[in-house]
């Protein structure tokens, strides 16, 4: 494609997207598509001849866009917030636009020393000391594998130089809350521990990891001839956004010599609000840790942020120094490739970029600010209403709830509280998402959309109360 073409077709890509964003609210939320449907109405083989720009277009409005689940929408109340701010998106399309590749530092040297900076910027946005040093991976779930290697090669003296894990005699074990993310499980099986050797520790009545019970399988560990190597603690659980208390955990850790990895995908973005740095009181003595600007702070997918306090044990973990990537200004400078897993990196810092300085902070303060509030008004409606239940502590913007009418209970209420979210979902009013919390399923509302206001969480209660009763 000419440049020229390139313009034409991408000013009409640009106005299609901004136009979508328009419509959001007219269209449903959830696709409602059969499976297959969409690749029924694709060609079976590739063109030999290049079409039009606007025959892909209309193919893009008649069969994509009725395939897509809107996570964008004032109505999307499900999983977890995933804005991709317009501001973001424009440095995600410049990013791809300049096709850059982050090998090393000589590589792209803007690359580099703007994601240094980005990583900066927030530390300071978050309220970390200077001890800590980040860089942007693709997931969570990416940030976490990294971080539980990082400690497998601590506890062993780096037995990956060695004979690895199999070599090992005593077996390491690894301490997660019943509440953890999914992705912290995949984590440890990822990095050789093995599912035996997972302990899985009971929450409290506010879904935190209970602290004594954690000691406990430290000391029974220990005792039986087993080594203790990680605690991964959550900011923030994805079912309830709960809270492990990391203070007394990091205790532990320090006392015992375990690595702790803090896990604060989604509630990491509240923590640029000094109000709610009291949700990580004692993060400076964790090892790593991560965040999710892509989640409900406003950059585009992917853009997920790991801070460690050691970098340089990162770096002997994770590092490759093949001839053709040498350069003279190895040591010099930062070489990204060190610090995860893939050898070659987008420029994702411009997705921060961009949007820090476009939105400025004081916007995504007041906007995370209106999601609090939101959570908080529908959280005490809950409360207020007869035969509804409010099932978490709502300190971020995550309300548990379920609707309890006399004499329903076990699996009947189950079939209840699954039959009306479905209608809720299935009319493509709104979007919620059920979860098992406790052994029953419960409805979470997940408050966070950019364009969501009052009035959408307002008119979702009135549509709850609707369905359920």
């Amino acid at each position: 494609m000419h440049p020229d073409e390139f313009r034409q077709a991408g000013h009409a890509l640009i106005d299609w997207i901004a136009a979508y964003r328009e419509r959001l609210p007219e269209l449903p939320v959830w696709s409602r598509v059969n499976p297959g449907a969409i690749r029924a109405q694709l060609p079976a083989a590739p063109p030999e001849a290049p079409e039009p720009f606007a025959a892909l277009m209309e193919d893009l409005e008649r069969i994509i866009l009725p395939g897509l689940s809107h996570w964008q929408p004032p109505r999307f109340f499900g999983y977890f917030p995933a804005n991709a701010a317009l501001a973001s998106v424009l440095g995600d399309l410049l990013s791809t636009g300049l096709g850059q590749l982050g090998l090393n530092w000589e590589a792209s040297p803007a690359l580099t020393e703007l994601e240094e900076h980005m990583a900066d910027w927030m530390r300071q946005l978050l309220g970390l000391s200077e001890a800590w040093r980040g860089v942007i991976h693709d997931t969570a779930s990416t940030a976490t594998l990294v971080a539980l290697l990082c400690a497998r090669e601590r506890s062993t003296s780096y037995s990956q130089t060695r004979g690895g894990l199999q070599a090992e005699e005593l077996p390491l074990t690894v301490y997660v809350s019943a509440e953890s993310h999914s992705s912290v499980e995949k984590a440890v099986l990822l990095a050789g521990f093995g599912r035996s050797t997972l302990r899985i520790i009971p929450t409290d009545e506010r879904h935190g990891m209970r602290v004594d019970l954690l000691a406990d399988e430290i000391v029974a560990d220990l005792t039986y001839g087993r080594r203790p190597c990680a605690v991964v603690a959550t900011t923030g659980t994805t079912a309830t956004t709960g809270f492990d208390p990391l203070e007394p955990i990091a205790a532990i850790c320090q006392e015992r010599g375990l690595w702790l990895h803090v896990d604060a995908a989604m509630a990491g973005s509240a923590l640029i609000l000094p109000e709610c740095r009291w949700m990580w009181q004692g993060i400076e003595g964790a090892d790593s840790l991560v965040l999710n600007p892509h989640k409900w702070l406003g950059a585009a997918f992917d853009c997920s942020l790991f801070y460690v306090r050691d970098p340089q044990h990162l770096i002997r973990v994770m590092s490759t120094n093949p001839s053709y990537l040498q350069t003279a200004t190895d040591g010099a400078v930062t070489n990204f490739r060190d610090w995860g897993i893939p050898l070659g990196r987008r420029f994702r810092a411009l997705k921060l970029w961009f949007l820090l300085r476009l939105e400025g902070v004081e916007a995504l303060r007041a906007r995370l600010r209106r999601d609090l509030s939101a959570a908080q008004w529908l959280a005490e409606q809950v409360r207020t209403t007869p035969e509804w239940r409010l099932l978490n502590t709502v300190h971020l913007q995550t309300v548990c709830v379920r609707h309890e009418p006399a004499g329903l209970e076990g699996e009947a209420l189950d079939r209840h509280t699954l039959d009306w979210v479905g209608r809720i979902n299935a009319s493509g009013a709104a979007f919620l998402t059920p979860a098992v919390l406790d052994g029953r399923w419960m409805c979470r509302v997940s408050i966070g959309a950019e364009p969501t206001t009052h009035a959408d969480v307002a008119a979702l209660w009135a549509l709850m109360r609707e369905e359920a009763e």
